[in-house]
């Protein structure tokens, strides 16, 4: 496949000094967005890739039933709020998804907030959104193109009825309103050089607490928390249950620790006027605290410490000392507690992950004694909806071959059995043909890593299917089953099986799982993913020619860096908004938080970590008779996550130092969106315009036909 790629110019006299070594960076230039040059780099390789893409044989075919398959009715869980329920709606292709109210369980539904009414192509997104505790209002955050900044508005739920108020500069925000209703907390950044819309590169520090009173205009917002002394701290309220206190958790990075401080909204006497006087309840990052109820001036929490796989602990404000503190439920032997909720004033709602797999359980609020098990299918809880004040829950679940069941169960009932709320079908899928199977493999220094299997069922393990392999490994991020519709179609009519290796660095078992696969050790990460397409070759699911990886963001780093230790084994790698320049992430936007997965090139420890794997600094042409598998980039110009210029330099190096040898015939290309981020509250067009794009470029390259 002859492919003539850009020249773009290389600057020799771009070398950074890491630690007294030098390390060259000849496409320097990219990390400004708004250069000439950057614009004119980005049409060059949307010039190559589009008519690629747009020639791939099944490629209309496959737009055409990915459009089909994702028209159908999607739904969130209730949630009540007052006399009314709440619930996400799309009916298909919406391309957002339409906020709807009803004035009972069973009552006629309306729509109540249409984020598809504020942009014609559906690139604005609804990001976050708070009740007043009295229900009266909505605050809600709006998105645009995929950025991480959000615009906060405000609505009267009677009518209902659009304020004024409006707070800007916000990212990364709580939302939580104190319980008079007067105003709500939030978080922001002060103002910048340069744009503030997400096409920006540059650091996000200083973000600060603010309170915004109803009915003021956001220069009056009252400062309540900052840290001149730590500008990437970041930071979130909480009003407690009891509208008392406000909590508030405060994160250096990544890491599942915080710091825990509180104030008594009770002891301020002329209100909230200022900063407020905080009290430190936990001042140090030693482990995590999540807020779960709290009694009075008696507080649940869930957290790690000295519980990798996490317990809920008391804390008793007036008694303070941890000496004092009462282990309410300890950890479990061998699963993770994944989130826990109080609902109808007596009830711990406990969400344990068992294997990958989601289990939820009911427990006695005060004793901490195990009431039941909430019956689930394997796979994962998608949604929640219950809190202390409602005396039902919803919950919905989601596995690679169930789309969704919504469950509801009345609390006040006295045997507690969950009901069907909602079912999705799909027309035209027979889900029966298929089948979800568990491994554990081994890798390299023997841990056995668990790997989700899909495939039709019958199939012959002869080498011959192609296996779209997908991983993560970061981040304390678990991948339990979910439902994808592109997925299903790569299993269905290219002939495929689809696999997703739980590798290290991910939460799936733990605190403990996590520290494997960040820092020093992240090369862990890179030999389970590799090990788990040995595994799917060794076991006959398919050949090195057919298999795929792919993954995004952290995921994309994994993609990049495995290629690179190991072009032989994978026939094509999809990497979508990845980390590939290791050694100066933490420049831009938020990349200053995955330090504590990452570590930092500033020291010379972490500096030689990095170096080994950063996909940016490892690309080389490959021995003689091998080359890299055929590869597609994604990035999108609103991406303020992962700025586009990790894959804008990473392809210019690519095909620079790869894409020239003679021995490459597969293609090594980018698509780069417009009008796109990091990927929440992408549109649905652009989703399924994405998705047909990335299985046209496999079933290409790769060579599949199409299965009727």
């Amino acid at each position: 496949m002859d492919l003539r790629y850009p020249e773009p110019e290389r600057d020799p006299s771009r070398v950074d000094d890491y630690h007294g070594i030098k390390v060259p960076d000849p496409y320097a230039w990219l990390e400004d967005p708004n250069s000439e040059q950057t614009k004119a780099f980005v049409e060059d390789q949307n010039k190559l890739t589009m008519p690629f893409l747009e020639k791939c044989r099944i490629r209309n075919r496959l737009k055409e039933r990915m459009t089909e398959l994702y028209d159908y009715p999607k739904y969130s869980c209730p949630c009540r709020k007052g006399k009314r329920y709440f619930y996400f709606h799309n009916s298909g292709l919406q391309n957002q998804y339409v906020l709807y109210v009803q004035d009972s369980l069973h009552g006629e539904a309306r729509a109540f907030l249409d984020p598809n009414k504020l942009s014609e192509d559906g690139t604005v997104a609804l990001k976050i959104l708070a009740f007043s505790d009295d229900n009266e209002y909505l605050a809600y955050g709006l998105s645009k193109s995929g950025s991480d900044w959000v615009t906060i508005k405000i609505l009267k739920v009677e009518g209902p009825e659009e304020l004024p108020d409006t707070l800007e500069k916000v990212k990364f925000s709580c939302l939580s309103w104190t319980h008079d209703g007067k105003g709500v907390f939030y978080n922001r950044y002060p103002e910048q050089e340069g744009s503030m819309d997400g096409t920006e590169t540059t650091s996000s520090l200083h973000q600060k607490l603010y309170y915004h009173v109803l009915g003021t205009d956001q220069s009056e917002d009252i400062l309540c928390a900052e840290f001149p002394d730590n500008p990437k701290w970041m930071s979130g309220a909480q009003v407690s249950d009891d509208g008392r206190y406000v909590g508030l958790s405060i994160h250096d990075g990544c890491q599942p620790k915080n710091q825990f401080w509180y104030c008594d909204l009770h002891q301020l006497p002329n209100g909230i006027i200022g900063l407020l006087p905080w009290v430190k309840l936990i001042d140090n990052f030693d482990a995590k605290y999540t807020y779960i109820t709290n009694e009075g001036s008696l507080f649940w929490f869930r957290t790690n410490l000295d519980a990798p796989r996490y317990r809920v602990l008391n804390i008793d404000l007036e008694q303070p000392a941890p000496s004092q503190w009462k282990h309410l439920i300890p950890q479990h032997q061998k699963d993770v507690l994944d989130w826990a909720t109080c609902v109808n004033y007596k009830y711990l709602v406990l969400n344990y992950l068992k294997d990958v797999k989601d289990i939820l359980q009911l427990y006695d609020l005060t004793t901490g004694t195990f009431l039941k098990d909430l019956p689930l299918d394997v796979g994962s809880i998608a949604g929640y909806s219950g809190r202390k004040k409602n005396t039902e829950i919803f919950y919905s679940f989601t596995s690679y071959l169930t789309p969704g069941i919504i469950y509801h169960c009345d609390l006040t009932e006295e045997i507690l059995e969950p009901k069907i709320f909602r079912e999705v079908a799909i027309k035209e899928f027979n889900f029966s043909e298929y089948q979800t199977a568990q491994v554990f493999y081994p890798t390299k220094d023997g841990t056995k890593i668990p790997m989700f299997i899909v495939h039709k069922k019958g199939i012959k393990r002869d080498g011959s299917h192609p296996v779209f392999l997908h991983g993560y490994g970061g981040f304390n991020n678990s991948l339990t089953p979910y439902y994808d519709i592109a997925y299903l179609i790569f299993v269905r009519h290219l002939g495929g099986i689809l696999a997703v290796a739980n590798i290290r660095g991910g939460g799936e078992y733990g605190e403990t799982w996590h520290q494997a696969g960040i820092l020093g050790n992240k090369q862990n990460c890179f030999d389970d993913f590799q090990c788990a397409a040995q595994y799917l070759i060794q076991e006959g699911f398919t050949c090195q020619e057919k298999l795929t990886i792919n993954g995004g963001s952290n995921g994309g780093l994994l993609v990049g860096a495995c290629v690179n230790q190991r072009p032989d084994l994978f026939g094509c790698a999809v990497a979508e908004v990845g980390v590939m320049d290791m050694l100066k992430f933490h420049k831009f936007t938020i990349g200053h938080a995955w330090t504590t997965d990452y570590g930092c090139s500033d020291t010379k420890e972490q500096f030689d970590w990095l170096i080994k794997y950063s996909p940016l600094h490892n690309i080389k042409v490959p021995e003689a008779g091998v080359q890299y598998p055929a590869m597609l980039l994604l990035t999108a110009d609103h991406d303020d996550r992962v700025v586009p210029l990790h894959s804008l330099k990473y392809i210019a190096t690519i095909q620079h130092i790869v894409g020239r040898s003679p021995s490459q015939k597969n293609p090594l290309l980018i698509r780069i969106d417009t009008k796109s981020g990091h990927g929440a509250g992408k549109p649905t067009t652009k989703m399924i315009e994405e998705e047909s794009d990335i299985y046209a470029f496999i079933a290409e390259t790769l060579q599949l036909d199409w299965v009727q």
